[in-house]
């Protein structure tokens, strides 16, 4: 359990230290106690919505639990934040911006307002260019320089505009056309870009170039090295037009690049680059998928959202997800999450959902500024597919020291069903979680030993099981875009109202920037021909500096 801090405006509420005082109660129970005490609790503790089926039943919850928890929600506001984000309000308060990503996936026709206009027709005029752009490339009348078709799509991008694509398009491979293959460049080191094009025909080959501002860093380093492989190999820049496609909203800089702006796929300053994949930012979605299955990925956030906004606290999907997480992380002071999709397609999931959380909730003030100090804030978020993380790092899970609090995330059918592989994998699932909520005790472990020939009482505490290791379970039919949508808009909402609980601003990332800015003051002072004065930096980093230069034969 955490321990108790300072008093903040948080803190100070009667409703949080309501929970406070719970968790005194409910830590010496065990989740065995709990199941005993009350045979009704798997079906007390599942919610559904949204083609959803989550289990809390084995989280170290009651419903005393759950009744105090929404109580604190409500003491926070959060049904007025959510009505806010809805309605077009300046959230994001510290860059003075509205926070509409629901706006990204609303049906033509519904009404999002932003200052007085509505936004949704911005949106699918957007979305029908997208879908006739990518009709013409996946249809061949796209074609390249010299006339010939697409054959490999490669996104350029990075944070949101790398992880939200490459996990969406692992997720959904299984609907993607077998005309088109489609890699992702993100990050500044050269070897991610020569893998990333080693093998490719660049008269064959388009590149999205994703970057709302045109300026990232990274993502322009990639960009150009990618203008240079394209122009060297098919000899001149009128080639760039025709294999370079750009999703950005900064006309000028897009054109000097050499792309041309009927090209553009743009966005705007209402949605964050984590928040973005179901926007412009998706285009190699949609060129792997197709428009009409796109559709049904935006249908599946929208459903989610208006469950969201429209659902009670007490039966809301996401809020209750939140308010577990809250309570893990904050008032039993759990400092990580596992991410356990039993499914190969969300291989990359994980790493989607540590930036969605932690970028958004990574925070140490709150939304006045004030220092927080009497609670701890986001997790850690981590995880790999199962059942590969089973041979690797649950073993810290069941009888390491610290309580992982876990989230496992299957589906009753798979997208490439192999023999009977799909029902093995499905019960790993199901008996991690009993695993890790029931554990085995000394007593059962004897008589495991005594029924093959005899007890060891040297081996009995090594192969102890604890137990009382907390999960969620979040079950679906199978892994289809509308699925998949819902999922990820579960999970964006989740994280915001944890935020709310927390009392922080989940939609800004100033955290990103000092190591931007420092870098780019660096780049100069590792590529001069002779060495630079160092005295602005402190004696480690110029030490670094100047070793860096000496390796490079520059000092």
């Amino acid at each position: 359990m955490s321990a108790i801090r300072p008093a903040t405006a948080r803190t100070s509420l009667p409703e949080w230290r309501a929970v406070i005082d719970h968790t005194r109660t409910l830590a010496p129970q065990h989740l065995r106690d709990l199941f005993a005490e009350d045979p009704s609790r798997a079906d007390r503790f599942s919610f559904e919505a949204c083609g959803l089926f989550v289990d809390h039943a084995k989280q170290r919850i009651t419903a005393e639990t759950l009744v105090r928890l929404l109580a604190l929600a409500e003491a926070c506001g959060l049904e007025s934040r959510i009505d806010a984000m809805f309605s077009g309000a300046r959230i994001n308060t510290t860059e003075h911006r509205a926070v509409l990503h629901v706006a990204l996936r609303a049906p033509a026709g519904e009404r999002i307002m932003l200052d007085g206009r509505d936004v949704v027709p911005d949106v699918h005029e957007v979305l029908g260019r997208m879908g006739a752009f990518a009709e013409r490339v996946r249809g061949g009348a796209w074609t390249g320089h010299t006339g010939r078709r697409i054959r490999t799509v490669v996104n350029i991008g990075i944070g949101g505009s790398d992880l939200g694509p490459v996990m969406a398009n692992d997720a959904l491979k299984s609907y993607a056309t077998p005309d088109l293959a489609f890699r992702f460049v993100s990050n500044v080191d050269g070897s991610d870009f020569v893998e990333a094009t080693a093998g490719l025909d660049p008269a064959e080959t388009l590149f999205i170039v994703a970057s709302k501002t045109f300026t990232t860093l990274e993502t322009l380093a990639n960009a150009r090295s990618a203008r240079d492989w394209l122009v060297g190999a098919l000899g001149t820049e009128a080639a760039v037009a025709k294999h370079f496609v750009a999703v950005s909203t900064a006309a000028a800089e897009v054109s000097a690049f050499g792309i041309d702006t009927a090209n553009m796929f743009g966005f705007w300053d209402w949605v964050g680059g984590r928040y973005s994949m179901d926007s412009a930012i998706g285009l190699a979605t949609m060129l792997a998928v197709g428009p009409e299955r796109f559709g049904e990925l935006l249908a599946g956030f929208h459903a989610m959202d208006v469950h969201f906004r429209e659902a009670p606290l007490e039966r809301n999907l996401p809020v209750l997800q939140g308010l577990v997480d809250v309570w893990n992380t904050t008032f039993l002071g759990s400092g990580s999450i596992a991410v356990l999709p039993y499914d190969h397609a969300l291989r990359r999931f994980a790493a989607y959902l540590q930036q969605l959380a932690m970028e958004s909730n990574g925070k140490r003030v709150t939304l006045d500024g004030a220092t927080i100090d009497g609670y701890d804030t986001c997790p850690v978020y981590w995880g790999e597919p199962g059942t590969n993380g089973q041979h690797s790092f649950y073993q810290l899970i069941h009888q390491g020291t610290r309580t992982i609090p876990c989230e496992f995330i299957g589906f009753a059918r798979s997208r490439r069903p192999l023999g009977r592989h799909h029902d093995l994998l499905m019960a790993n699932v199901f008996a991690q979680a009993e695993a890790l909520a029931f554990g085995r005790s000394a007593d059962e472990v004897r008589a495991e030993m005594a029924a093959k020939g005899g007890v060891d009482e040297s081996l009995v505490p090594h192969k102890v099981f604890p137990g009382n290791r907390p999960s969620t379970t979040i079950l679906a039919e199978e892994l289809t875009p509308h699925a998949l949508g819902a999922l990820v808009a579960y999970h964006e909402h989740a994280v915001f109202t944890q935020g709310v609980i927390w009392n922080v601003n989940s939609f800004d990332q100033w955290g990103v920037e000092l190591g931007k800015v420092l870098a780019t003051r660096i780049v100069p002072e590792l590529e001069a021909a002779a060495e630079p004065p160092l005295s602005g930096h402190d004696p480690s980093t110029a030490g670094l500096i100047r070793r860096y230069r000496t390796l490079r034969g520059r000092g």
